[in-house]
Parts: C-alpha cells; structure tokens; sequence
C-alpha cells in the first residue's frame, strides 16, 4: 500500500507520518509513504521508503504529479491556517479550495485513463469552521454548514466536492472535520486559534503566553496525538456505513478558557498560570466568536473514533509527546 500525505510537513502531518511509522495501518503493508509539502518534510527512521516531496498545490500542475503517483491512500492535510486565509483573501482560495478542486480533478482524470481501476481513499482535514452561528448547545450530526469566515467557507467547498466525486467513484473519500488540535508544540502559527496552545504551552516551558480573548470563550479542542488517530483510522473505515454522508464531526473536549487555565494550575501549579497575560485582540474575537462551542459526535463515536475526555488530559499528551523543557 501506498500512502500519501499533502502537507507532510506540517504539524499534524508529522504526526501521522511517524504514527505510521510506528504502528503501520491496521495488517495491511505499507510499501512507501510519501510527505508533501511546499518544503522539504522531516523523516523519521522507518522500516518502509519513505520519500519526500515538494512543490505548490496550488499548481495545477503539481496535482497531475501527485495523481501520477497512484497513491492507495491520500492524506489531504495541505492549507493555509485560518487567521493567514482571512487576512489573504486569494491565498486562501488559491490554496485551499482551489487547490483541493485541482487535486480531485487530476484524481479524476487518473481514474478514468486507468479504465476506472484507480479509485483511492482520499481523507480531507475539514474543520469545525465550516459551522457558523447561531449555535445550538452542542453540534449534532444534522445541523447546517453556514460558515463565517473564508477559511469555513473554503473547507465547506472541498467537503462538497470529496463527497460529489466519491458518489460518481473517482475516488472513495471522506472528510473529517477536526477539532482545534492542541496542545500544538513548537511556535506559535498565524492560525486564530493559535493561543489555545499557546496560553498551555508557553507557560509550560516558562514563558509569558498572549490571551486575546476572555475566559468565557468555549471551544472544542483534541491532542495531536488523537488527530493521528482520527486520520488512520479514517483511511480503513468501511465508507458504505457513512451512507452517502462523508463529512464526519469528530469527538473532542469542549471547554472553557477559564477551564483550559484551571487544567494548567493542576498540572503545572500556580505560578506557570501567572504566565499568562491578558490582551484582548479584536480581529481574533472577531473570528472566534463565529466558531463552534461543542459537539454531539454520535456518528463519529460509533464508527470508532475516539478522543480524550478532559483539558487536563490534553495537558498530559503534550507532556509525554512534545514536551522538551
């Protein structure tokens, strides 16, 4: 089995590089794994090839390379965050809708020059922000897609478009819609959610952490480590049980920012809380007011996805995985 993975370099990309590498896909053999990125990805030690890869998938061009390939499993991570495609109105249509219509249409044009033998899994990282408000107490299964930022819209297209091309058969597809992946490690990105990590992990490693927002802001929220999982799991997932829907909320923690800083006191202790400044940033309460609060992910649940059950043990995944102070 071949494996690919669009945007290999990036956080949740690695992730699910090396959680492949470590624990392979269910009994069946993976015989390379690509990373694809507009730089150079990492690679780990691995029992299988892995190569790496890099251009723009914005190209055209670059989505006929990538269809050539004859990936079993596609892994469609590749976009730009969401306060980069609200700021950069072409970016983000250039990239991450325009870019993943490229890709199903070079997926397209493979299928049918195979004599429609090629049909891969594609799975696409959706997001949460393909909701807008007003919001109901918790999300279910049935409610509406009526995105308020270009980053929600931008996603909602793709879904759209993985699930139109999986009913003709082009390829066999779903897409997962992510909770806000935290405790991101490394540095801050330019995404608006950026500081739910950064109010934990700043001060975990013993530095002053922005709040732009106010403590009574709820979000939904999952480790990297889970995102790993949701994404393998999703590549051997029976598509038929999905019955036409292929857009799938995933499970996750909702909680408060005061409950986020209330985990770190009992992690971490007081003064790792004292850490954290409060700045109020109008353009990122802006966005984050238009974002989801909290899921009922019945479907999800009961196809097998899984999640952690609180903040604090979001805080402890980040300790065992990425923590290096």
């Amino acid at each position: 089995m071949k494996i690919l993975i669009l945007g290999g370099a990036g956080m949740v990309g690695q992730k699910v590089a090396n959680y492949l590498i470590e624990n392979g896909l269910d009994d069946r053999e993976i015989s390379e794994l690509i990373l694809y990125d507009v730089v150079d990805a990492k690679v780990s030690q691995s029992s299988f090839p892995v190569k790496v890869l890099s251009g723009n998938i914005a190209d055209p061009e670059q989505s006929k390379v990538l269809a050539n390939l004859e990936a079993d499993v596609i892994f469609h991570l590749a976009a730009i965050v969401s306060g980069e495609a609200e700021k950069d109105f072409d970016k983000g249509w250039d990239i991450n809708s325009k870019g993943g219509w490229n890709l199903l249409e070079a997926l397209r044009e493979k299928h049918v020059s195979s004599g429609e033998k090629y049909i891969p899994r594609l799975v696409f990282a959706s997001s949460i922000a393909v909701f807008g408000g007003p919001f109901p107490n918790k999300i279910d299964d049935d409610f509406l897609c009526a995105p308020k930022t270009s980053y929600g819209a931008q996603k909602a297209m793709v879904e759209l478009l993985v699930s139109d091309y999986s009913r003709k058969g082009y390829i066999d597809g779903l897409s997962v819609r992510l909770p806000t992946i935290c405790v991101r490690p490394g540095k801050p990105n330019l995404a608006a959610s950026s500081f739910f990590s950064g109010i934990i992990r700043e001060p975990l490693n013993g530095v002053e952490a922005i709040l732009p927002v106010s403590d009574d802001v709820r979000h939904w929220h999952a480790s990297p480590r889970s995102a790993a999982k949701f994404f393998a799991h999703a590549a051997t997932l029976d598509t038929s049980l999905l019955d036409g829907r292929r857009s799938l909320n995933l499970p996750g923690v909702s909680c408060t920012v005061a409950e986020q800083i209330e985990a770190l006191g009992k992690v971490a202790g007081e003064d790792a809380v004292k850490l954290i400044k409060r700045v109020p940033d109008q353009d990122i309460i802006s966005i984050v007011d238009n974002w989801p609060r909290n899921f009922d992910p019945a479907r999800a649940i009961e196809l097998g996805f899984t999640a952690e059950s609180n903040f604090e043990e979001i805080i402890k995944v980040y300790l065992e995985d990425d923590f290096e102070g």
